[in-house]
């Protein structure tokens, strides 16, 4: 399980590494074009009820951690729903609540929420 750091908070947000491996390119490419964006996600069973969104900028801290020393494989079609969901104004909207493995079913975990 990998680790996003955001802000000063030494509190990380948990994502798997696969995931963690196709929002980094999101996310830097995107801050890296001054393109700020939300990204949103329900809380896990055993932590406290509702849903965290935070704003993404490039001027706040990001630190991406991961668990494995390999860098995971990219798939074209998700990075591609990723950076969609980013560009709307719904922001980028994960799902944790299907716990397979990544590798399994990566699709299947992310959920892309597109405004109407």
């Amino acid at each position: 399980m990998g680790k996003i750091f955001y802000g000063n908070t030494d509190q990380p947000i948990d994502v798997p590494d696969g995931l963690l491996a196709h929002l980094k390119v999101v996310a830097t490419t995107k801050l890296r074009r001054s393109e700020s964006f939300t990204l949103s996600w329900r809380h896990r069973d055993g932590e406290p009820g509702g849903r965290t969104t935070i704003w993404l900028h490039s001027s706040i801290p990001l630190r991406f951690v991961f668990a494995g020393s390999e860098p995971d494989e990219i798939d074209p079609t998700l990075l591609r729903e990723l950076a969609n969901a980013a560009n709307s104004s719904g922001g980028l909207t994960l799902d944790f609540s299907d716990e397979v493995s990544v590798s399994e079913a990566l699709l299947s975990r992310v959920h892309v929420a597109h405004a109407a």
